[in-house]
């Protein structure tokens, strides 16, 4: 979260604030798509399968993240080598929470052992 100092007048985020958000949700469906190399249809395809969830503009237009496009890239990956989309969408689900997974037990290993320790747990 952005601290006080860092919110414009009406209390949201700096705009160079929201550039470095992977979650910020910056762009149209139609720029999204054509990043990726999907059409518009895709995405909606990853929405209803319930993959990525964009949110809507003031005007009702879907709008991604880098996070979400990363996910969609990963499924038109897994899509153009064969995979079904619904399979596809529950590969990149476990993908990232085998990521996930690795990365608490890294934190987790971290706090036992740390960094130059001598394999002792804390506390002993």
């Amino acid at each position: 979260m952005p601290s006080e100092s860092r919110l414009n007048a009406a209390g949201r985020p700096q705009a160079a604030d929201r550039l470095d958000d992977d979650r910020y949700p910056a762009y149209t469906m139609g720029r999204a798509a054509e990043l990726i190399g999907a059409t518009p249809g895709f995405l909606r395809a990853l929405g209803e399968a319930g993959l990525i969830s964009p949110t809507r503009s003031e005007g009702g237009h879907r709008r991604y993240s880098r996070r979400q496009l990363r996910r969609a890239a990963r499924a038109r990956e897994l899509v153009d080598q064969g995979t079904p989309i619904e399979a596809a969408c529950r590969i990149v689900r476990l993908e990232d929470d085998l990521e996930t997974a690795l990365r608490m037990n890294e934190e987790l290993r971290r706090e036992v052992v740390p960094p130059g320790g001598n394999g002792e747990r804390r506390g002993e």
